[in-house]
């Protein structure tokens, strides 16, 4: 599993205890998002939660974990797109039922709310408890077959009730869009610079456009 974590300037200071909390099990775990709270550029969590979506849409990360102060921006923000089913997971228990029950593809973590003594060892016991269940597997055992089916009408209310991500990066302000792809390392990560001969997807061609609409004269 490619898991991307990426936090915004509220958490930046916070994306090594995640990064750490990660490691040793077996994923290829990449820093997509701020590494110091304050740094320029900065991104906020409405920046952050764009990345998450366009990164789990063009199949470079499979899990996207992110969060601000309170973890509840990061939340609205990535759920605004397609194809992001995300948890605001604070505990372990949290992590647990969300991992059989619902089996997203994003979390969302408060990383300053509460966040004191023994917090990292929290977030380490929070992915021993999202890691450590059967995925999608359902709790409890007799609610996994309509449990399976919600998660399944759910990926379908989410195609009926968002524009394609190719249409609605075309319509985004350009304050929400271009911190994104001006933040550095994000474009190598889309590589929408790269394998120009490949078949272009409609979404890279609309952020292309939008990079080529903004560039310098």
């Amino acid at each position: 599993m490619r898991i991307a974590v990426i936090c915004d300037t509220s958490s930046g200071d916070k994306s090594g205890a995640v990064m750490a909390a990660l490691a040793d099990r077996g994923h290829e775990v990449f820093n997509a998002g701020m590494t110091q709270s304050g740094a320029p550029p900065e991104l906020q969590y409405i920046h952050t939660g764009l990345l998450a979506a366009l990164l789990l849409n063009t199949g470079k990360a499979d899990l996207a974990v992110g969060g601000c102060s309170s973890g509840n921006g990061f939340f609205n923000a990535a759920l605004q797109y397609p194809g992001v089913f995300c948890g605001l997971l604070r505990t372990p228990l949290d992590a647990w039922l969300f991992a059989q029950i619902n089996g997203g593809n994003c979390i969302s973590l408060p990383l300053n709310l509460g966040y004191g003594w023994a917090s990292d060892v929290n977030l380490r016991l929070l992915f021993d408890q999202f890691f450590g269940v059967p995925f999608g597997g359902g709790y409890p055992p007799q609610r996994q077959e309509p449990q399976r089916r919600s998660r399944q009408l759910l990926r379908e209310v989410s195609v009926a009730s968002h524009r394609p991500l190719s249409e609605t990066v075309a319509l985004l302000p350009e304050a929400v869009l271009l911190p994104v792809l001006r933040f550095p390392g994000v474009l190598a990560l889309l590589d929408l610079d790269l394998d120009p001969e490949s078949p272009p997807t409609a979404l890279r061609v609309a952020l292309q456009r939008r990079l080529d609409s903004t560039a310098a004269p």
